[in-house]
């Protein structure tokens, strides 16, 4: 006889409240409904209410995981409507910022993935190596959280002291490559707990279309960074990890990699980055009356947004924010079809779920 049970809105598996109600037989989840909403803020409404200033700083506040990146992602669109090009420096720097956010949001994701393993000695760890990695942060641009570094025509604070931040992704990179990445990559416990479930197939991701991490631990090799650069990623030389198990560890050796990937990618652009200014003057800026999109790949997948504005207006007529998780959420249905009860904290979380961002 099945029974429904929900998962949520708050329960200890969940970083933030959202409702996922299995029907169950047994012990088996013979079907899921997912239910969002518990967050929402109406920052989209808000938006239409400030000027460009007011909205980046409104904006960085739409996720306090990936404020920069939607804060990049907004600016981006900006000055498309207003044609004021970043410096090379500046576009370095946004590089930077955007890998190190890279590096936090999946170090921290690694964290909670451990805990809901029962590895404790695990979470413990990757919250040690978060904290190196939030001290690289805030060296840079004076915060923790809510950078505000980002700009139209730029970056609001420049980087001072290079080698400095260099020597502390090596140190990091080395600490990470020695004693995390194995424990996620060979540990029983990891195995034990992740492989073979929350399968998410090739064919099915790609009917779902889901982004990111997800999307690429199912075998689609899709990244913003490789397919559409922007800011000073066309200089960068790095790999996209992909795997097609489509499962939890895939989805979580996906990430590992990743995090290597993103230390490799901010040792070059440290390297190179160029002289000159990081912002341009905004003393003559104007709006033309048009929509501007812009997309970049946040740590969870693609953001995308839309800014309609109008000349003879301080404030935008419309914008519109679609996050990784409202499109990679659907396929958690998918995923936990068939799986264990208890396996279902594990894979939802999987996805490295964002309900700030979806509710906004």
């Amino acid at each position: 006889m099945s029974y429904k049970l929900p998962m949520g809105p708050f329960h200890p598996g969940l970083e933030e409240p959202y409702k996922l109600e299995m029907i169950c037989e047994g012990e088996t989840i013979c079907d899921a409904k997912l239910h969002i909403g518990f967050n929402f803020r109406g920052i989209e409404h808000l938006a239409e209410t400030r000027n460009y200033i007011q909205l980046i700083a409104l904006m960085e506040r739409v996720c306090g995981i990936c404020s920069f990146i939607h804060t990049l992602t907004l600016c981006q669109a900006l000055e498309n409507l207003t044609g004021l090009e970043p410096p090379p420096r500046a576009l370095y720097i946004r590089v930077i910022m955007a890998e190190l956010e890279r590096l936090h949001s999946h170090v921290l994701w690694a964290g909670i993935a451990a805990k809901l393993m029962g590895f404790k000695t695990l979470f413990m760890a990757c919250f040690a190596y978060r904290e190196k990695v939030m001290d690289m942060l805030q060296t840079i641009s004076g915060n923790r959280v809510n950078y505000s570094m980002n700009r139209i025509g730029g970056v609001n604070r420049d980087i001072v002291d290079p080698d400095t931040v260099l020597k502390m992704v090596n140190l990091l990179e080395g600490e990470i490559a020695r004693e995390l990445v194995p424990v996620f990559t060979s540990s029983y416990t990891a195995k034990s707990r992740c492989a073979g479930i929350g399968i998410l197939t090739r064919e099915k991701a790609k009917s779902c279309g889901v982004v990111g991490p997800t999307a690429r631990a199912s075998g689609l090799p899709q990244d913003l960074r490789r397919a559409a650069p922007y800011a000073a990623y066309s200089e960068m030389e790095f790999e996209v990890p992909v795997e097609t198990a489509g499962d939890v560890q895939a989805r979580l050796l996906v990430r590992a990699h990743e995090i290597l990937q993103s230390c490799r990618i901010l040792r070059q652009a440290i390297a190179k980055l160029p002289p000159g200014e990081f912002a341009r003057s905004e003393a003559k800026l104007t709006f033309e009356t048009s929509t501007a999109v812009s997309r970049v790949e946040a740590p969870r997948g693609e953001v995308v947004y839309s800014v309609s504005w109008k000349e003879t207006s301080r404030t935008p007529s419309r914008v519109h924010v679609r996050t990784p998780t409202y499109v990679n959420m659907p396929a958690v249905r998918w995923m936990v079809l068939g799986a264990r009860v208890a396996d279902a904290p594990l894979i939802q979380a999987s996805i490295d779920p964002c309900y700030s961002c979806t509710d906004r």
